[in-house]
């Protein structure tokens, strides 16, 4: 009989930006095969990183803001397939991050993310709970909740 097959841990750092109006920024993914999404920014650890250090290294990658992420203010664990394919294990750990403006800068995308993010948006707190599309995490309105109630 063959073993059990285990999913790959894949470590990733989630970044909730807020701008001056607790809107949430969020970018849309379109993969071949699937209905398009939307999630946060942010993106798998680096082998030799924690997810404080891959936090600050993909908010500037896919935001252009070099900003502390702050304290972590939530943790899931959700099993997916990657765009690439690869069924996982995550183990996600999110954060938030406040900015002045709703500016951001894409220049530093990966050519994957070049062909997969093909948008991305300010969402109100009404739009988080009521977009026609899937929102990843789905309780990012309740993540923000909670951290505004704090």
């Amino acid at each position: 009989m063959d073993a059990p097959f285990e999913k790959r841990l894949r470590r990733a750092a989630r970044i909730i930006v807020l701008d001056p109006d607790n809107r949430a920024l969020m970018f849309r993914f379109d993969v071949a095969d699937r209905p398009p999404f939307w999630v946060t920014a942010g993106g798998e650890c680096e082998p030799h990183e924690n997810f404080d250090e891959a936090a600050r290294r993909e908010l500037f990658e896919e935001t252009g803001i070099t900003a502390d992420p702050g304290p972590q203010i939530a943790q899931t664990t959700p099993e997916f397939i990657t765009v690439e394919g690869e069924p996982v294990q995550a183990d996600e750990r999110y954060y938030i991050v406040r900015v002045d403006e709703a500016r951001i800068d894409t220049a530093n995308h990966t050519e994957l993310e070049q062909q997969v993010m093909t948008q991305h948006r300010w969402f109100t707190h009404a739009e988080l709970h009521n977009w026609p599309e899937a929102i990843f995490p789905e309780n990012i309105a309740a993540m923000i909740e909670d951290y505004l109630a704090s």
